[in-house]
Protein backbone atom coordinates (compact mmCIF):
# COMPACT_ATOMS: atom_id res chain seq x y z
CA UNK A 1 0.00 0.00 0.00
CA UNK A 2 0.95 3.60 -0.63
CA UNK A 3 0.97 4.91 3.39
CA UNK A 4 1.49 8.30 4.81
CA UNK A 5 2.61 8.50 8.64
CA UNK A 6 2.51 11.35 10.27
CA UNK A 7 3.96 11.67 13.61
CA UNK A 8 7.88 9.58 13.56
CA UNK A 9 8.62 9.59 17.87
CA UNK A 10 9.38 6.89 20.00
CA UNK A 11 6.43 4.83 18.89
CA UNK A 12 5.52 6.02 15.21
CA UNK A 13 9.52 5.71 13.83
CA UNK A 14 9.70 1.70 14.93
CA UNK A 15 5.91 1.34 13.21
CA UNK A 16 6.89 2.96 10.21
CA UNK A 17 10.08 1.11 10.17
CA UNK A 18 8.24 -2.10 10.22
CA UNK A 19 5.89 -1.06 7.42
CA UNK A 20 8.72 -0.26 5.20
CA UNK A 21 10.24 -3.09 5.78
CA UNK A 22 7.06 -5.24 5.08
CA UNK A 23 7.31 -3.38 1.56
CA UNK A 24 5.14 -0.84 1.66
CA UNK A 25 5.22 2.88 0.35
CA UNK A 26 6.04 5.02 3.38
CA UNK A 27 5.71 8.72 2.88
CA UNK A 28 6.44 10.09 6.49
CA UNK A 29 6.29 14.02 8.24
CA UNK A 30 7.36 14.64 11.86
CA UNK A 31 8.36 18.18 13.04
CA UNK A 32 11.60 16.78 14.45
CA UNK A 33 14.46 15.88 12.06
CA UNK A 34 14.60 11.66 11.16
CA UNK A 35 15.55 9.60 9.47
CA UNK A 36 14.16 5.98 8.92
CA UNK A 37 15.23 3.67 6.73
CA UNK A 38 12.87 3.28 3.86
CA UNK A 39 10.40 5.37 4.99
CA UNK A 40 10.71 8.82 2.56
CA UNK A 41 10.12 12.18 4.24
CA UNK A 42 7.60 14.69 3.19
CA UNK A 43 7.85 18.89 3.70
CA UNK A 44 4.83 18.77 5.33
CA UNK A 45 1.82 16.75 6.91
CA UNK A 46 -0.43 17.41 3.85
CA UNK A 47 2.51 16.48 1.35
CA UNK A 48 2.83 12.76 3.41
CA UNK A 49 -1.26 13.03 3.00
CA UNK A 50 -1.31 13.00 -0.64
CA UNK A 51 -2.10 10.37 -2.51
CA UNK A 52 -2.04 7.83 0.48
CA UNK A 53 -4.67 5.02 0.90
CA UNK A 54 -3.87 5.17 4.48
CA UNK A 55 -2.70 7.97 6.10
CA UNK A 56 -1.58 6.74 9.88
CA UNK A 57 -1.06 9.55 12.67
CA UNK A 58 0.70 8.65 16.26
CA UNK A 59 0.50 12.01 18.07
CA UNK A 60 0.88 13.92 21.47
CA UNK A 61 -2.42 14.69 22.00
CA UNK A 62 -5.90 15.85 20.86
CA UNK A 63 -5.59 19.05 20.53
CA UNK A 64 -2.13 18.39 17.95
CA UNK A 65 -4.57 15.69 16.16
CA UNK A 66 -7.41 17.95 15.17
CA UNK A 67 -4.78 20.56 14.09
CA UNK A 68 -3.14 17.59 11.79
CA UNK A 69 -6.44 16.58 10.86
CA UNK A 70 -7.63 19.63 9.55
CA UNK A 71 -4.24 20.01 7.55
CA UNK A 72 -4.66 16.51 5.88
CA UNK A 73 -8.08 15.57 5.62
CA UNK A 74 -8.46 18.10 2.14
CA UNK A 75 -5.46 16.30 1.31
CA UNK A 76 -6.37 12.91 1.01
CA UNK A 77 -8.47 11.24 -1.48
CA UNK A 78 -12.50 9.96 -0.83
CA UNK A 79 -12.14 6.65 0.03
CA UNK A 80 -8.73 6.36 1.66
CA UNK A 81 -8.15 5.66 5.64
CA UNK A 82 -7.30 7.83 8.49
CA UNK A 83 -5.95 5.41 11.08
CA UNK A 84 -4.96 7.57 14.46
CA UNK A 85 -3.31 5.39 16.37
CA UNK A 86 -2.28 8.45 19.28
CA UNK A 87 -3.47 7.88 22.59
CA UNK A 88 -6.33 10.71 22.87
CA UNK A 89 -9.62 11.94 24.41
CA UNK A 90 -13.01 10.75 23.20
CA UNK A 91 -14.48 13.15 22.07
CA UNK A 92 -11.55 14.50 19.89
CA UNK A 93 -11.74 11.14 18.34
CA UNK A 94 -15.18 11.17 17.59
CA UNK A 95 -14.80 14.83 16.08
CA UNK A 96 -12.18 14.07 13.94
CA UNK A 97 -13.76 10.84 12.64
CA UNK A 98 -16.79 12.80 11.66
CA UNK A 99 -14.87 15.28 9.98
CA UNK A 100 -13.13 12.67 7.94
CA UNK A 101 -16.48 11.01 7.03
CA UNK A 102 -18.12 14.23 6.13
CA UNK A 103 -14.81 14.15 3.54
CA UNK A 104 -15.56 10.56 1.98
CA UNK A 105 -12.91 9.01 4.02
CA UNK A 106 -12.89 5.79 6.16
CA UNK A 107 -11.59 6.82 10.16
CA UNK A 108 -10.33 4.50 12.50
CA UNK A 109 -9.47 5.38 16.19
CA UNK A 110 -7.09 2.74 16.88
CA UNK A 111 -4.75 3.54 20.08
CA UNK A 112 -2.12 1.24 20.76
CA UNK A 113 -1.02 -1.18 24.20
CA UNK A 114 2.76 -2.40 23.94
CA UNK A 115 4.89 0.04 24.42
CA UNK A 116 7.87 1.50 22.19
CA UNK A 117 9.23 -2.93 22.93
CA UNK A 118 6.03 -3.38 21.30
CA UNK A 119 6.28 -1.04 18.33
CA UNK A 120 10.01 -2.10 18.02
CA UNK A 121 9.39 -5.84 17.78
CA UNK A 122 6.18 -5.45 15.82
CA UNK A 123 3.86 -6.80 18.64
CA UNK A 124 1.77 -3.72 19.33
CA UNK A 125 -1.96 -4.52 20.42
CA UNK A 126 -4.63 -2.30 18.33
CA UNK A 127 -7.80 -1.13 20.06
CA UNK A 128 -9.65 -0.02 16.75
CA UNK A 129 -13.27 2.13 16.53
CA UNK A 130 -14.64 3.04 13.27
CA UNK A 131 -16.19 1.69 10.22
CA UNK A 132 -15.62 -1.78 9.47
CA UNK A 133 -14.73 -1.64 5.73
CA UNK A 134 -11.73 0.65 7.17
CA UNK A 135 -10.76 -2.03 9.29
CA UNK A 136 -10.69 -4.26 6.60
CA UNK A 137 -8.83 -2.35 4.80
CA UNK A 138 -6.18 -1.67 7.44
CA UNK A 139 -5.98 -5.01 8.67
CA UNK A 140 -2.42 -6.13 6.75
CA UNK A 141 -1.15 -3.03 8.55
CA UNK A 142 -1.88 -4.36 11.66
CA UNK A 143 -1.01 -7.51 11.32
CA UNK A 144 2.71 -5.57 10.37
CA UNK A 145 2.83 -3.40 12.86
CA UNK A 146 1.33 -5.98 15.72
CA UNK A 147 -0.22 -9.29 16.59
CA UNK A 148 -3.88 -8.27 17.49
CA UNK A 149 -6.53 -5.70 16.12
CA UNK A 150 -9.51 -6.05 18.17
CA UNK A 151 -12.60 -3.86 16.05
CA UNK A 152 -14.71 -2.29 19.15
CA UNK A 153 -17.35 -0.49 17.13
CA UNK A 154 -18.04 3.00 16.10
CA UNK A 155 -15.77 5.98 16.14
CA UNK A 156 -14.06 6.66 19.75
CA UNK A 157 -14.33 2.83 20.95
CA UNK A 158 -10.99 2.19 20.24
CA UNK A 159 -9.99 5.07 22.39
CA UNK A 160 -12.34 4.42 25.29
CA UNK A 161 -11.55 0.81 25.14
CA UNK A 162 -7.69 2.01 25.67
CA UNK A 163 -8.55 4.27 28.51
CA UNK A 164 -10.45 1.57 30.50
CA UNK A 165 -7.98 -0.90 30.08
CA UNK A 166 -5.10 1.26 31.52
CA UNK A 167 -7.27 2.23 33.99
CA UNK A 168 -7.12 -1.16 35.14
CA UNK A 169 -3.30 -1.35 34.45
CA UNK A 170 -2.69 1.73 36.44
CA UNK A 171 -4.17 0.30 39.42
CA UNK A 172 -3.14 -2.64 39.21
CA UNK A 173 0.12 -1.81 39.26
CA UNK A 174 -0.12 0.49 42.47
CA UNK A 175 -1.76 -2.18 44.59
CA UNK A 176 1.22 -5.00 43.24
CA UNK A 177 3.87 -2.39 44.52
CA UNK A 178 2.26 -1.76 47.62
CA UNK A 179 2.01 -5.63 48.14
CA UNK A 180 5.47 -6.16 47.65
CA UNK A 181 6.57 -3.42 49.98
CA UNK A 182 4.35 -4.87 52.35
CA UNK A 183 5.51 -8.18 52.08
CA UNK A 184 9.08 -6.49 52.61
CA UNK A 185 8.01 -5.53 55.81
CA UNK A 186 6.38 -8.29 56.86
CA UNK A 187 9.37 -10.25 56.03
CA UNK A 188 8.40 -12.38 53.04
CA UNK A 189 10.99 -12.86 50.53
CA UNK A 190 9.67 -11.46 47.14
CA UNK A 191 10.63 -14.63 45.24
CA UNK A 192 8.00 -16.83 47.18
CA UNK A 193 5.58 -13.49 46.69
CA UNK A 194 5.97 -13.83 43.27
CA UNK A 195 5.69 -17.61 43.28
CA UNK A 196 2.21 -17.55 45.62
CA UNK A 197 0.93 -14.57 43.46
CA UNK A 198 1.85 -15.20 40.01
CA UNK A 199 -0.40 -19.03 40.16
CA UNK A 200 -2.77 -17.47 42.51
CA UNK A 201 -5.82 -15.25 42.52
CA UNK A 202 -3.91 -12.23 43.00
CA UNK A 203 -1.98 -12.56 39.83
CA UNK A 204 -2.14 -10.04 36.99
CA UNK A 205 -0.70 -8.56 34.18
CA UNK A 206 1.55 -6.29 36.26
CA UNK A 207 2.51 -9.37 38.45
CA UNK A 208 3.16 -12.07 35.99
CA UNK A 209 4.57 -10.13 33.12
CA UNK A 210 6.06 -6.67 33.98
CA UNK A 211 6.63 -7.31 37.44
CA UNK A 212 8.26 -4.47 38.95
CA UNK A 213 10.70 -6.20 42.08
CA UNK A 214 13.82 -6.63 39.99
CA UNK A 215 15.12 -10.07 39.92
CA UNK A 216 11.96 -11.65 40.31
CA UNK A 217 9.45 -12.73 37.10
CA UNK A 218 10.33 -11.90 33.40
CA UNK A 219 12.64 -9.13 33.03
CA UNK A 220 11.00 -5.70 32.42
CA UNK A 221 12.32 -2.17 33.20
CA UNK A 222 12.83 -3.05 37.19
CA UNK A 223 15.34 -4.99 35.68
CA UNK A 224 17.18 -1.85 34.03
CA UNK A 225 16.86 0.68 36.50
CA UNK A 226 12.94 1.04 35.84
CA UNK A 227 14.02 2.83 32.11
CA UNK A 228 11.02 3.23 30.91
CA UNK A 229 8.79 0.64 28.98
CA UNK A 230 6.45 2.55 29.31
CA UNK A 231 6.59 6.29 31.36
CA UNK A 232 4.84 6.81 34.65
CA UNK A 233 4.45 10.22 32.80
CA UNK A 234 2.39 8.14 29.98
CA UNK A 235 -0.10 6.79 32.38
CA UNK A 236 -0.67 10.08 34.10
CA UNK A 237 -1.81 10.96 30.89
CA UNK A 238 -4.43 8.04 30.31
CA UNK A 239 -5.67 7.96 33.75
CA UNK A 240 -6.56 11.83 33.47
CA UNK A 241 -8.27 10.93 30.21
CA UNK A 242 -10.03 8.34 31.78
CA UNK A 243 -11.23 10.33 34.12
CA UNK A 244 -12.21 13.13 31.47
CA UNK A 245 -13.98 10.78 29.84
CA UNK A 246 -15.72 9.74 32.86
CA UNK A 247 -17.07 12.65 34.00
CA UNK A 248 -18.75 12.98 30.72
CA UNK A 249 -20.11 9.73 31.15
CA UNK A 250 -21.14 10.37 34.71
CA UNK A 251 -19.31 7.29 35.75
CA UNK A 252 -18.53 6.17 39.51
CA UNK A 253 -14.90 5.55 39.40
CA UNK A 254 -12.94 5.59 43.07
CA UNK A 255 -10.14 3.34 42.18
CA UNK A 256 -9.30 4.56 38.91
CA UNK A 257 -9.36 8.65 40.64
CA UNK A 258 -7.11 7.34 43.51
CA UNK A 259 -4.63 5.80 40.66
CA UNK A 260 -4.82 8.81 38.62
CA UNK A 261 -4.23 11.29 42.12
CA UNK A 262 -1.50 9.07 43.15
CA UNK A 263 0.26 9.19 39.83
CA UNK A 264 0.00 12.70 39.54
CA UNK A 265 2.09 13.03 42.97
CA UNK A 266 4.28 10.67 41.86
CA UNK A 267 5.44 12.47 38.36
CA UNK A 268 4.42 15.82 39.36
CA UNK A 269 6.01 16.17 43.16
CA UNK A 270 8.17 13.30 43.26
CA UNK A 271 10.96 11.59 41.19
CA UNK A 272 8.45 9.36 39.36
CA UNK A 273 8.85 11.83 36.03
CA UNK A 274 10.91 9.54 32.90
CA UNK A 275 10.92 7.15 35.05
CA UNK A 276 8.80 3.52 34.36
CA UNK A 277 5.22 3.50 35.40
CA UNK A 278 6.37 0.26 37.76
CA UNK A 279 9.06 2.64 39.77
CA UNK A 280 5.84 3.33 41.92
CA UNK A 281 7.18 -0.12 44.04
CA UNK A 282 10.82 1.57 44.93
CA UNK A 283 8.32 4.65 45.87
CA UNK A 284 6.25 2.82 48.52
CA UNK A 285 9.57 1.19 49.74
CA UNK A 286 10.87 4.09 51.25
CA UNK A 287 7.08 5.23 52.60
CA UNK A 288 5.57 4.11 55.88
CA UNK A 289 1.98 4.49 57.10
CA UNK A 290 1.23 8.34 56.38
Amino acid sequence: MKIGFIGLGNMGAPMAANLAKAGHEVTGFDTAQVDIPGVSMAASAAEAATGAEVVITMLPNGEILRKVAAEIIPAMAPGAVFLDCSTVDVDSARAVAAEAQAAGLSALDAPVSGGVGGAEAGTLTFMVGGDAAGFETAKPLFETMGRKAVHCGPSGNGQAAKICNNMILGATMIVTCEAFALADKLGLDRQAMFDVVSTSSGQSWSMNTYCPAPGVGPTSPADNAYQPGFAADLMLKDLRLAMQAAETADADTPIGQAACTLYARFVEDEDGAGRDFSAMLPRFERRGRT
